[in-house]
């Protein structure tokens, strides 16, 4: 099998995308965790697909697939690569266009500068759309391996939680990760973010994937961090979110809003799976 691939990264959250216009998607599980493995294949976050479009509204379809295999429902930072990929390819001009993702509709737009903006909807809290068993809360609250964790989840088209604390270096991302995403309270698992608020227009974040691990950027992470502080009234409706590979912009002015994320894509190397 040969098969041609894109290596791309937003801010170090890094994709393999495959041109699938023209001919299906065909790997399985198994297959995409081999890709994915960064010791003895190309190495990624996650897979993206490229795909003709299933929405008669959108231009194209795009798939995502975790380093495991497993699929996701959203990405913040890989929306954004496919929206370059695609203007790279001659087929999405500067301006705005509409995607579908596994989740449903996206609007992307192209600015002048390279960096891509994002509607990513208006963020879900209901237990039920995050999906999440328990009763709404804001914070919610569990006992984990002993100790007591305060969170707020979310839905940003796949389920978040996230941990507010005071020091984000110092804060056990690993163990908090594996408590919360591994907690039957989160039927679908959950990727999971601790946040250190600096001042009302700047947080800084770490977040660890489901079916990935830590990750230097999390597009989702970002907007789900800045729409559970943004409706406790912590942060200002624009936040510039840090995370280790680099920094989002994420603007939200609150219920009844959908959610914007701008940020950068970048192209790392062209290459072919054999």
């Amino acid at each position: 099998m040969s098969l041609h691939f894109t290596k791309m990264h937003g801010i170090g959250n890094d994709f393999v995308v495959l041109d699938c216009r023209t001919q299906p998607f065909a790997l399985a599980p198994a297959q995409i965790a081999r890709i994915g493995d960064r010791h003895t294949g190309v190495g990624f976050d996650q897979l993206l697909t490229i795909e003709p479009a299933r929405d008669p509204s959108c231009l194209f379809y795009y798939g995502i697939y975790n380093a495991d295999g497993s699929m996701s429902g959203q990405c913040g930072n890989g929306v954004r690569c496919v929206a370059a990929w695609l203007r790279r390819a001659g087929v999405l001009g500067t301006g705005a266009a509409r995607l579908e993702s596994p989740s449903g509709a996206v609007s992307v737009e192209l600015l002048a500068d390279g960096r891509v903006r994002v509607d990513m909807g208006e963020p879900r809290f209901a237990p039920g759309d995050v999906p999440l068993t328990l009763p709404a809360a804001d914070p919610y609250a569990l006992t984990l391996d002993g100790g007591r964790i305060e969170f707020g989840a979310v839905s940003m088209g796949n389920p978040h939680a996230v941990v507010e604390v005071a020091d984000v270096d110092a804060a056990p991302l690993a163990q908090i990760g594996a408590a919360l995403s591994t907690n039957s309270h989160f039927p679908q698992s959950c990727n999971v973010g601790v946040v250190q608020i600096v001042e009302r227009a700047h947080v800084r974040l770490r977040v660890q994937e489901r079916g990935v691990g830590e990750t230097l950027a999390c597009g989702t992470g970002a907007c789900a961090a800045a729409a559970v502080l943004r409706r406790r009234a912590q942060v200002d409706a624009t936040v510039a979110v840090g995370l280790p590979g680099g920094r989002l912009e994420i603007r939200w002015q609150g219920p009844g809003h959908t959610l914007w994320m701008t940020g950068p894509a970048a192209f790392v190397y062209e290459g072919d799976w054999e």
